[in-house]
């Protein structure tokens, strides 16, 4: 490297160790050298001093086999093999796919190691930005049919799957987290209406309350993630309540944790967490009860509490639990209800995300065919799948509550990640023992957030 330190600077020096280190591409590389200085006869002799031939980049290179590195598992893995079996048995590829629980470890070791997998599937868009910052995925953008993903996919998934307004992911197998659980039969029996909006779901559970039963069922008890689920009905409430321009600033910390905005949003939450009679046992069932027994509270016999607040995932554990329910006449959802007329039809959820770490034409040809409501149609059909691509036939999914969950996805006003799986994991972290702590005791709210802001100053960029 000696020959380039007569030019060399602390930014040149930065490009280097960053290339060396986390698998920046061949193209991101020359772009920063000469916006450095460097001409672009000495950009390439640099990154050919750094060992850089480009691998990872061949635009019209076909490639016999794809290496996909994920967390999916057993039923999932079972079924992610039938999607991508049409394009391998067409395109005569193979598709190796790689699970883990510990994606983000091995991604960051084999980045390190200028090793990366041709693409990967990640749990949420906040690691596809620190894989993006570091200049390590491939622009999706400059391949797919932009026109045609924007007719597929609402401006917030896209927005979502981009970075410094690049698009970098494909968004997959949604979850939707406006979905609040109950017993269609027990309601009609006893008189009881759905509601439409939060003071509507108060009114109702006192009505249950007062009746000498209880009206909710909640559990947060996930072992090392214990209480994410009341980090999901604060995220949700959030959202409903103050809308998403303030949520997006919540989750960048652009507004303080003591901010009003997340106070309210913890104490609406409290509302019911904390109503009278509300939860057998609360607080200290709330916290010692896992996520998803608390589903199976509404479909006991007699049941034990009428409502539950989960993810759409929650259909799976409640169908396994009770095999002879059947979806929409024993158990259902109602859309979370409206808190500010303004921001009716938001929602919040989760999903899957697909990133290509290299380019080369078998990788676009199989990230294009993901992206299809095709390729995406088929896990629909095989259960356990909803997408968030508007083409999905509503009808391919297997019963009517699948089909009501992924419609009022599709068709959200305003679509935002959870907000916990956004934020730095320390923050995360936090917010989830924090809320531990709320539950256990609603006057500690102001030492709670107090508590959250020390740690979010400590762990966002300034």
């Amino acid at each position: 490297m000696f020959f380039f330190r007569r030019q060399s600077s602390p930014a040149l020096d930065e490009l280097v160790e960053k290339y060396t280190t986390t698998g920046m591409s061949r193209r991101t590389f020359l772009q920063r050298a000469t916006a450095l200085g460097l001409t672009a006869s000495s950009a390439s002799a640099l990154l050919a001093a750094c060992g850089g031939s480009d691998a990872t980049s061949n635009p019209g290179q076909k490639v016999s086999s794809l290496d996909v590195i994920g967390t999916w598992s057993g039923d999932e893995a079972t079924a992610f093999n039938k999607v991508k079996a049409p394009f391998e048995s067409q395109n005569g590829v193979k598709i190796n796919f790689e699970s883990t629980r510990d994606v983000s470890a091995i991604l960051t070791t084999r980045i390190k190691a200028n090793n990366p997998p041709d693409l990967a599937i990640l749990p949420n868009p906040g690691a596809m930005q620190q894989y993006a910052q570091q200049g390590a995925l491939k622009d999706i953008s400059s391949f797919v049919d932009m026109d045609q993903l924007k007719k597929d996919y609402s401006q917030s998934w896209i927005d979502l799957g981009s970075y410094n307004n690049t698009l970098y992911a494909i968004f997959y197998k949604a979850a939707n987290k406006g979905t609040i659980w109950y017993n269609p039969k027990q309601f009609q029996q006893d008189n009881y209406e759905t509601p439409h909006t939060w003071d509507e779901m108060i009114t109702l559970s006192n009505k249950i309350a007062q009746s000498g039963k209880y009206p909710w069922s909640i559990g947060v008890e996930n072992g090392a993630a214990s209480g994410w689920p009341a980090a999901d009905w604060v995220a949700q409430i959030f959202l409903n309540q103050s809308g998403p321009d303030l949520y997006d600033q919540w989750v960048a910390h652009k507004i303080p944790w003591t901010h009003n905005s997340i106070k309210q949003a913890f104490q609406t939450f409290g509302q019911i967490v904390g109503g009278k009679h509300y939860i057998n046992g609360a607080p200290q069932s709330v916290l010692s009860t896992d996520f998803e027994t608390s589903t199976y509270a509404p479909y006991k016999t007699p049941p034990s509490a009428y409502m539950c607040y989960l993810g759409d995932f929650a259909e799976g554990f409640i169908s396994s639990q009770f095999k002879s329910l059947q979806p929409g006449t024993d158990f259902n959802f109602f859309d979370f209800p409206q808190i500010n007329s303004q921001y009716s039809g938001s929602i919040t959820g989760g999903a899957d995300v697909i990133v290509a770490f290299k380019d080369n034409a078998t990788i676009r040809s199989f990230v294009k065919y993901l992206a299809t409501a095709q390729a995406q149609t088929i896990w629909v059909k095989l259960g356990g799948f909803t997408s968030p691509n508007k083409s999905v036939d509503l009808n391919a999914y297997p019963n009517e509550v699948a089909k009501a969950s992924a419609q009022q996805l599709t068709a959200a006003s305003t679509f935002r990640y959870g907000a916990g799986d956004l934020m730095p994991p320390a923050v995360q972290t936090a917010m989830f023992k924090g809320l531990l702590n709320f539950i256990k005791d609603q006057t500690q709210l102001d030492s709670v957030l107090s508590s959250l802001e020390s740690t979010a100053k400590q762990n966002y960029d300034s």
